[in-house]
């Protein structure tokens, strides 16, 4: 595969992650992811300047901000994407949103150690903070594979206590701007605080934190000074002596690259593993009552059997098995029904469906990894 393929898979991934978070409501992951992909798009165009392809790329640049820009006219936020004045700044209040996504418990497939753990930090000492006169954890590091659900663990939890969540990542804190990066930590961590003292939880999730907060082995003035207000901020947030309702949460493919200061202020580090035999089911379960009324499946759809054959693939995979057979049902349809009717309906989506679908997609994750994470977890797993 071409460097220009790979990068080009990458945007394509963002992307569609970005739409379906788009769908579900969570508008400050949608814009992350969204900003994510228009920023892989921009490289490719900048790599390749004569490449055919720029212009398609372009197209769908000035589409995903267009997009972020009506997400951020809902969450009355007033400077568009296009005219962001210099440096990260701007950048970095269009990406940091408070809202309550709309992701529950029961959309995540089990993770039943994970939910525990987090009533037990979070869920609870909103309820009854009365119940918890030492205290309680409030730095949380999910790690495990990508695709299996840390994100969606945290949206979640911005549900269950109706807090307001704060989304970022590394790509919107840091800048090329003296002082600006060590600024936007402050300002993160401010917004936070306010939010708190006036009676509500803040949450502070940062994606990809290893990317933010890793082993270095050289670093820039900036980063270092960046690192330090970071670990500033979150020993304000895990003081044994003050109960803010502020949490922050870090998600990471990659614990090992955290750094031994960060590492120990997320009190709470909790392994997100690929899903097993019970947690694939229920997931099969919950995409399928998803499809709507416009598309079924058809009877001989064998949930077990496909529980089998999606051993060892991540949560992210089961769903675009799911949109893979799905694409296979609706473009037939386009090619041989009559989609101008809005009362016509596709056939109902087959076990050969997915078969054809499962026999050219392989897992996304390596797994000789798994035994780095669990090898990481044995060591510093703290549920």
């Amino acid at each position: 595969m071409s460097a220009t393929e790979e990068l080009e898979q990458i945007a394509v991934k963002y992307a569609t992650e970005a739409i379906r978070l788009d769908k579900q409501g969570s508008r400050g992951l949608a814009i992350v992811k969204y900003q994510k992909s228009i920023e892989i798009l921009f490289k490719l165009c900048s790599l390749y300047p004569n490449s055919s392809q720029n212009h398609v790329y372009m197209e769908h640049v000035e589409s995903y901000r267009k997009r972020i820009k009506e997400i951020q006219n809902k969450v009355n936020h007033q400077e568009p994407v296009e005219s962001a004045p210099s440096g990260s700044e701007a950048k970095f209040e269009q990406l940091v949103l408070t809202e309550k996504p709309d992701v529950r418990w029961e959309d995540i497939a089990n993770l039943i150690e994970a939910k525990r753990a987090i009533e037990e930090s979070i869920i609870y000492p909103v309820r009854r903070s009365d119940l918890f006169p030492l205290g309680w954890h409030r730095g949380i590091l999910f790690f495990g594979p990508p695709g299996c659900g840390k994100t969606l663990l945290a949206a979640a939890i911005a549900t269950e206590i109706n807090a307001s969540f704060f989304c970022v990542d590394a790509q919107s804190i840091m800048s090329k701007w003296l002082g600006e990066s060590e600024k936007n930590v402050a300002h993160l961590f401010e917004e936070a605080r306010q939010v708190s003292s006036q009676g509500k939880p803040a949450i502070i999730f940062i994606d990809e934190i290893d990317s933010l907060v890793g082993i270095r082995s050289q670093e820039v003035g900036g980063e270092v000074r960046t690192r330090n207000q970071f670990l500033k901020e979150m020993d304000g947030v895990v003081d044994k002596k003050k109960n803010p309702q502020i949490y922050v949460i870090g998600a990471t493919n990659k614990p090992w690259a955290l750094d031994d200061p960060f590492r120990r202020r997320f009190q709470k580090r909790i392994f997100v593993p690929l899903p097993e035999a019970d947690a694939r089911l229920e997931m099969l379960r919950i995409f399928s009552r998803k499809l709507g009324k416009s598309l079924a499946l058809s009877e001989d759809v064998d949930f077990d059997s496909l529980v089998k054959m999606t051993q060892g693939h991540s949560g992210s995979d089961i769903l675009n098995n799911f949109q893979g057979a799905q694409a296979i049902v609706v473009r037939e349809f386009f090619e041989n029904g009559n989609p101008n009717d809005e009362q016509a309906k596709p056939r109902p989506i087959t076990m050969k469906d997915f078969n054809d679908v499962l026999r050219v997609r392989r897992p996304s994750v390596d797994q000789s990894l798994i035994v780095n994470y669990l090898k990481w977890s044995e060591q510093y797993q703290a549920a």
